[in-house]
């Protein structure tokens, strides 16, 4: 086995630099975690691969929480969010393989990582604290799920590459495998790819969850040309995702049909540098309430939502050299047509397109140096975005009561278009290492204009773009962008045989958006919208608001090599969510969790045991009605063994006592004749071995 090179917990990271199949580019901004070879200096970034980790499940969102000041939410098998600092859903700028898209459904079952099979993703890069500018908008950290690929060689021969997985997992009686194969040389290269996954329920201490299944298929093709500077790409595939459990909502997805297809072409002329990308995602989208689960007894509440969502994205930059670093000038822009639809299945009457013919558009521009000046490195970057949202009319089938229609005719008749101009700014500086450490400082301006979902939602229902609290929401109207000032400061820390990296934050979020009472009459049904709620189940919906949050906390990781052979890594995460206008805090916000890893290992093998401890969680959201959680700790064993070049074995078993245990990042069940009760926090996942095995050339 090749020596690993830890610079965070648990985690093993990127693929060898001088595989043909594992090539990653490098960054003078990155700070990764590395498998083989060095690691490569720079104080701002994150990264893990798949094929290097413990077991995370199906969901890559659960490979992403094991990096500091990340969680996972944990909204079905292949539904899970990334939680960074607080903050999660639409506030994260999250990519796959350097593609932004807008989700398919109104409840946000497919978030971005959907789309990014373990067996697939290369790599996966976490921005540290904030997205730089070039990348987009967003209040947090950015994600971007590369994938695995075979890259351009040295020579004029034309070599084979590939890079496969399979794994098997026995908590859901699951396999999956996938993987790229494909040639190179030094001008061409081509590969296809694949990944199948099939699993069935979930188990735990108490029994099985039920509707907890998933099954998906990926298929597509890359190719590119390189000529002297210049360099173009084009990447295609199809993602089907089959009847897949979503235990927290109060439906399941049908389906997914996804395509997907970007081009890049990046360059250089004279000394002035270029890169250009433009890309297309194309969603179609089918939930019900009766496949998975048992179908309700009334056949009036058969429920099967039909969406669509089709993203347009593009970006052009320049770089020139100026002022001893390099200025990134570029333009970017997005367009996201979507639709959705909700039937009943057995009258073709009852129909209502509640969310029709929304248009969410964004042109940005940007500005963005980089460089050093003596020991003081700085990343300095400025962007403006354009932003329009506008929705059609809302169309009902006759079957429908006067409430809804009448709430459709009073959206209609609204002005139903909204314009607005943000501007982000982001300063992040660090220091050369001197006697083992460099310091970092950011701050940051940085905003989010609302989503469809947020502001458009005339009809109460519960789409809440994945927030799984069982509350109907109400959209509004009028809901302004929200804005957040950041500070974070930390170091990295590096001697001889440990490595130290702590980080403090501050996020004070002005009008940001958040479920509140409808009204101030909690109880009294006296709007429509209320009355229309109550129909539905819940007399105190919600209505999507502005007000006024913070959130603060520290992550910390680091390790210590005790011997040749043994060594011991960590993580710590701590965020506290509060909202400023009132006395409550912010819901859904991780408790705090530490990991402690140690791994015994020799030169073709290794050995782990990991210890996971997640703390009580009580400082819950009253707004939300959320439930405290109490703390628990999990214990998971790993080992690998190189059985030859190119083939590694990797084994383990997670939760190994079978603890019981709920997380609080996960939703309420919402699925009858269940082992875990209506109403009740989802569990986590029983014991559970698993087997995965890594080729590469």
């Amino acid at each position: 086995m090749k020596p690993y090179l830890f610079l965070s917990a648990s985690l093993a990271g990127v693929l060898s630099l001088c595989n043909a199949a594992h090539a990653q580019s490098s960054s003078a901004l990155e700070d990764v975690i590395v498998v083989t070879g060095s690691p490569r200096s720079a104080m701002t970034v994150d990264a893990t691969a798949p094929d290097f980790t413990p077991d995370a499940g199906p969901d890559a969102a659960g490979i992403v929480a094991r990096l500091p000041g990340a969680a996972l939410i944990d909204n079905g098998a292949l539904s899970g969010q990334v939680q960074y600092r607080g903050l999660f859903g639409e506030r994260l700028n999250i990519r796959v393989d350097g593609q932004s898209f807008a989700s398919g459904g109104p409840n946000m079952m497919d978030p971005p990582l959907h789309y990014a099979p373990a067996p697939l993703v290369g790599v996966i890069v976490v921005d540290r604290g904030v997205s730089p500018v070039r990348n987009g908008p967003g209040l947090a950290g950015g994600v971007d799920a590369q994938f695995k690929r075979v890259g351009f060689t040295d020579g004029s021969d034309f070599k084979l590459g590939y890079d496969a997985t399979a794994l098997a997992r026995s908590v859901d009686e699951s396999y999956a495998a996938g993987g790229v194969l494909g040639a190179a040389n030094e001008t061409y290269r081509f590969h296809i790819l694949g990944s199948y996954e099939d699993g069935g329920d979930v188990e735990f201490p108490g029994g099985t969850v039920a509707s907890s299944s998933h099954k998906r298929a990926v298929y597509g093709a890359s190719a590119g040309a390189r000529y002297g500077d210049h360099e173009v790409g084009v990447d295609v595939r199809r993602q089907k995702t089959g009847p897949t459990g979503n235990p927290p909502f109060p439906m399941d997805i049908r389906y997914f049909e996804t395509d997907f297809a970007r081009a890049t072409w990046n360059g250089a002329f004279g000394g002035v540098k270029f890169e250009s990308a433009f890309s297309i995602a194309d969603v179609e989208h089918a939930m019900n309430n009766f496949d998975l689960r048992p179908a309700p007894a009334d056949p009036a509440r058969f429920r099967e939502t039909l969406a669509a969502a089709r993203t347009l994205s593009g970006k052009f930059a320049i770089i020139l050299p100026a002022a001893g670093g390099d200025l990134r000038l570029g333009a970017d822009m997005e367009d996201a047509d979507k639709d959705v639809t909700i039937t009943n299945p057995n009258n073709p009457n009852f129909f209502i397109n509640s969310l029709a013919d929304i248009e969410m558009q964004r042109k940005g521009a940007f500005a963005e140096w980089t460089g050093a000046s003596g020991w003081l490195n700085a990343e300095l970057g400025l962007r403006a975005d354009f932003h329009h949202a506008s929705a059609g009319e809302a169309t009902l089938g006759p079957a429908l009561p006067m409430g809804p229609v009448n709430l459709a005719n009073a959206f209609n008749a609204a002005d139903r278009e909204w314009d607005k101009t943000t501007v982000d700014g982001v300063i992040r500086l660090w220091t050369e290492e001197a006697n083992g450490v460099s310091w970092r400082l950011t701050l940051a301006h940085k905003t989010r204009a609302p989503g469809y979902v947020e502001r458009f939602s005339w009809l109460p229902t519960e789409a809440s773009g994945g927030l799984a609290d069982g509350n109907i929401y109400v959209g509004d109207l009028d809901l302004r962008s929200e804005t957040a000032w950041i500070a974070e400061a930390g170091a990295d820390w590096r001697g001889d045989s440990f490595y130290l990296r702590p980080t403090v934050f501050y996020r004070r979020i002005d009008d940001y958006v958040q479920g509140v009472p409808f009204d101030a009459t909690v109880g009294v049904t006296d709007s429509p919208q209320e009355m229309v709620a109550a129909m539905n189940g819940d007399p105190t919906p919600l209505r999507f608001a502005n007000v006024d949050a913070e959130l603060y906390g520290v992550d910390v990781d680091g390790g210590v090599s005790l011997t040749d052979h043994l060594r011991l890594d960590g993580v710590i995460s701590y965020v506290r969510g509060k909202r400023r206008d009132i006395d409550d805090n912010l819901y859904r916000i991780s408790p705090p969790h530490a990991s402690l890893e140690a791994t015994y290992e020799r030169a073709s093998w290794s050995m782990s045991a990991e210890t996971i401890l997640v703390a009580d969680q009580n400082k819950v959201s009253a707004t939300n009605s959320e439930q405290a959680t109490n703390g628990y700790a999990l214990f998971n064993l790993t080992g690998d063994i190189d059985l030859a070049e190119g083939v590694s074995l990797t084994a383990g078993v997670t939760n190994l006592f079978d603890k019981d245990y709920r997380q609080h990042l996960a939703g309420y069940n919402r699925v009858a004749n269940s082992d875990v009760a209506l109403g009740e926090r989802l569990p986590g996942n029983g014991r559970g071995a698993f087997v995965r095995v890594h080729l590469y050339r």
